[in-house]
């Protein structure tokens, strides 16, 4: 049986159809949708400053999501975290953790883009150290003891449900993060299958005795089910094209990441295959190609795409796939 994602940005360009307004309230219809029909990880991420509308406040979507559903694990992927006070990060994920406990699972990053470093006055080169810093200060902030951090006394409460803490990843792309998570007791959610990021981190782990583990990515980064492929190229591949590209155009030489895109073109994106646009039949294949592996991630509003064509590929999902993959 496959682990069924759903993504959401909550991007609105301004050549897209739909406002922001429109996009948040459909967006959380299908997060609604996708709990009830079995879904399995309902997934947000972060970033500020963007034209399109990027979504910058996950942990309170997450609360929103949280409430609306009922099963679905809800997923950050990532909270950049040396853009924050993590007091207060430590805070809004041990509430959410009271309110659906167990169901929230948070990665944190450090983060690449310049702009939002300077927006919130943070110092970008030194985003790693700030991250190791602020995890430590949020998993002793988890105990619910008081304890001393830059001079001040800290408590936070309540504690999480979840001992000793709710679910958390670090991520990254590089074997430099890969030892921070070791060392910082944690597992890792890497930014692609790097074999040297892998070797670094349970090196790292070996030597601070931590029994941890990573999840690399797997599959293609978007599955869009569609009766005709080809059309469905030519009607919305300038909404996945709009996503790949600003991406891509945010991540510098050192970055390396497994959704990173090359393509200048919708038909170059397509032919690198990050983006497929898959029918019911050839979703079922691969699927039971990757057997146990099986991971399909659905993102229903790529790039602020028309929010029925969306729906349309939810439902084929469910309806001609879901029931012959298990």
């Amino acid at each position: 049986m496959p682990q069924i994602c759903m993504r959401q940005d909550f991007r609105a360009p301004a050549f897209g159809p739909a406002s922001s307004r429109e996009i948040y309230a459909a967006a959380l219809e299908q997060y609604v949708w996708a709990d009830r029909n079995g879904f399995d990880l309902l997934v947000l991420s972060e970033h500020h400053g963007v034209d399109d509308g990027w979504q910058p406040a996950p942990l309170t979507v997450a609360g929103v999501v949280l409430g609306m559903t009922e099963r679905a694990r809800v997923m950050i992927s990532a909270v950049v975290l040396p853009l924050h006070d993590p007091v207060r990060i430590a805070e809004q994920i041990a509430v959410l953790d009271n309110v659906a406990p167990g169901r929230l699972w948070v990665v944190v990053g450090a983060g690449y883009r310049v702009p939002e470093f300077e927006m919130a006055g943070m110092e970008h080169a030194a985003r790693g150290r700030i991250l190791e810093e602020y995890v430590e200060v949020m998993k002793e902030a988890w105990t619910g003891e008081p304890f001393e951090w830059r001079g001040r006394t800290v408590v936070v409460t309540p504690k999480p449900a979840s001992d000793p803490h709710p679910m958390v990843f670090v991520g990254g792309g590089v074997a430099a993060a890969a030892r921070r998570a070791a060392r910082l007791r944690l597992p890792m959610l890497p930014m692609n299958t790097d074999q040297s990021v892998r070797d670094a981190y349970y090196d790292e782990a070996k030597k601070v005795g931590y029994d941890g583990f990573l999840i690399a990515p797997t599959g293609p980064t978007f599955v869009h089910v569609a009766e005709d492929p080809d059309k469905a190229w030519a009607e919305l591949g300038d909404y996945f094209f709009h996503e790949a590209s600003t991406y891509a155009s945010w991540q510098t030489e050192d970055i390396s990441s497994a959704v990173h895109s090359y393509a200048t073109t919708p038909d170059e994106l397509r032919a690198e295959g990050i983006y497929q646009v898959l029918s019911p039949d050839q979703v079922v294949e691969r699927v039971n190609e990757a057997g146990v592996a099986a991971f399909v991630n659905l993102h229903p509003l790529v790039g602020g795409m028309p929010i029925d064509e969306g729906w349309k590929c939810l439902q084929l999902y469910v309806d001609e796939v879901l029931p012959r993959v298990g």
